[in-house]
């Protein structure tokens, strides 16, 4: 008889939650039965799970209590969360979930602390000597011109970003090569590039900005590699270069074997001490150096891309954490494994219930 686990899946609003419930659902070895979680209670993932609940955000008061009140009520094997700012919390919780018979798949939370925060990220990779992009931390607009000079701009591209935010949020890169005109009538009103004289325009009046990250732009192949650590090794790390994205979720990728990027971040999250399912997204310099961009110390948005190449990380990450060891077959990637995402529809009836065509 298959093993039966209930896991609590948080953040089923986001990307990940189909992909992760998807593959989930393709194990042989495991029956799971998914209690999905998240603040919107439209979120998408709640169509797919088996049970739903709508829950405060990880910011208030509340979220820890209603997280320990459904893994007593649901009687929760596993939690995954897919959402950046309850890590932390979480974490700090992990032994008191533990008494309650809650198994949690996470990085430490000093580790955590170090990794969300960019500015902390690039300073302690800098500290150990891993290769970091060129960088300055500001705080404001007079402090953030001194840091694009220094940098290199108007010679030469360069990108900002907030220290503690989640996928694009706040990104922006300024190129004083770009053609305007050419995005002005031919590009969606969404791109990343902004002008100088807009971004100083916005924040100029401002006596202090968000706690950004300005840094050197990093031209070349983007890639977002899906890793499992167990307590600080990696059992296995799988690279998805990023042909295509839009708002910063890959829609072309392809499981690429480049063996300098596995090293980069396999170097970078055994250094961390990070642990269980992690994505360092990496690009190549002005040299084709890999460079860090940012770690996601949880699933990320295409892990889905990883299952069909014949990783299954979400399986994978439950069986270590009840301590079961991978099997070689399980560790075989399909190398060249392309992936295009498309839309599709989930539908509500006028009392709410979801449904599919």
């Amino acid at each position: 008889m298959k093993p039966y686990v209930r896991i609590l899946l948080t953040g089923v609003g986001s990307p990940a939650a189909p992909g992760v419930i998807r593959s989930l659902r393709l194990s042989n070895e495991i029956d799971f039965d998914i209690v999905g979680v998240d603040c919107n209670p439209d979120a998408i993932g709640f169509h797919m799970a088996n049970r739903q609940f709508t829950a405060p955000r990880a910011s208030v008061d509340g979220f820890m209590p209603f997280i320990r009140q459904i893994c007593v009520n649901e009687k929760i094997d596993l939690l995954f969360s897919l959402v950046t700012d309850e890590l932390i919390p979480l974490s700090e919780a992990e032994q008191e979930l533990l008494m309650l018979g809650t198994r949690l798949l996470i990085s430490p939370a000093n580790s955590l602390k170090k990794v969300i925060n960019k500015g902390e990220l690039y300073k302690e990779l800098q500290a150990i000597g891993i290769p970091v992009p060129d960088f300055r931390i500001v705080r404001t607009a007079d402090d953030l011109k001194q840091a694009i000079r220094h940098l290199g701009y108007p010679h030469r591209p360069v990108c900002f970003k907030p220290t503690v935010s989640d996928g694009s949020r706040g990104f922006h890169i300024l190129n004083n090569e770009i053609d305007k005109f050419r995005m002005l009538f031919h590009e969606k009103p969404s791109s990343a590039h902004i002008s100088e004289e807009e971004l100083f325009g916005i924040i100029d009046k401002r006596t202090e900005i968000p706690e950004t990250i300005a840094m050197e732009f990093l031209p070349f192949e983007e890639y977002s590699v899906d890793l499992l650590v167990n307590k600080g090794k990696v059992v296995v790390a799988v690279p998805r270069l990023r042909v295509a994205t839009v708002g910063g979720i890959s829609t072309k990728c392809v499981i690429a074997k480049e063996q300098d990027i596995i090293d980069y971040a396999v170097l970078v999250v055994e250094k961390l001490q990070l642990n269980g399912n992690i994505g360092v997204q990496v690009r190549r310099d002005r040299n084709r150096t890999p460079k860090i961009v940012e770690i996601n110390p949880r699933i990320q948005g295409t892990i889905v891309h990883c299952t069909a190449a014949g990783i299954n990380l979400p399986v994978l990450a439950v069986k270590q954490a009840l301590g079961i060891a991978p099997t070689e077959a399980e560790l075989n990637v399909r190398w060249g494994t392309r992936m295009t995402r498309y839309w599709e529809e989930v539908f509500y009836d006028a009392h709410g219930s979801s449904f599919a065509l």
